[in-house]
């Protein structure tokens, strides 16, 4: 087992996540913040499929990932070791985002693309359901989307500090 790359503010879960360029993008956003990227299965792509590594271009090798079999084994290897209880993410939750008071160490649960998380997830965690706010002509955000909103809602919160970027040159002052 390899050494970890950082030690994340966040853990972002992805159930059953099933478009790659998604889950591309969702773990660049994770590198961005430092955040650690769990895929639960079955997942909707390969792991090398092009789309994939396109969308995470070159930050996928800075990428703390994880991808586990299924819910169980999540629960045996994060969430009962870090003894949290999980934010999931749902549009039909009635709690908003912004509501909620993030904490470093934090797990935030986002469903598959087409038909969100199942039944089950909801009953056992609904009290740690959250919604991202939209207007009812839109059916939903984007999944990466929706992860940047509510990852960098956590680093405003102040769970983590960004690190702060040096100007590359004068001209950029």
């Amino acid at each position: 087992m390899r050494e970890p790359l950082y030690h994340p503010c966040l853990h972002v879960v992805l159930f059953q996540p099933e478009i790659p360029h998604n889950t591309g993008s969702v773990g660049r956003t994770c590198v961005a913040v430092g955040a650690k990227l769990w895929l639960v299965r079955p997942l909707g792509f390969r792991l090398d499929d092009y789309y994939l590594r396109r969308a995470g271009l070159d930050y996928w090798e800075h990428l703390e990932v994880e991808v586990v079999d299924d819910w169980a084994t999540l629960d045996r290897r994060l969430i009962v070791p870090s003894a949290r209880q999980p934010w999931l993410f749902a549009k039909a939750a009635q709690r908003a985002y912004t509501s909620a008071a993030f904490e470093k160490g934090d797990i935030l649960v986002f469903g598959r693309e087409s038909d969100g998380l199942p039944g089950w997830l909801h009953e056992q965690y609904a009290e740690r359901r959250l919604r991202i706010p939209i207007r009812p002509e839109v059916r939903s955000l984007n999944l990466s989307n929706s992860v940047a909103v509510v990852a960098y809602e956590a680093l405003r919160q102040g769970i983590a500090t960004p690190v702060p970027v040096e100007p590359r040159n004068a001209s950029d002052r």
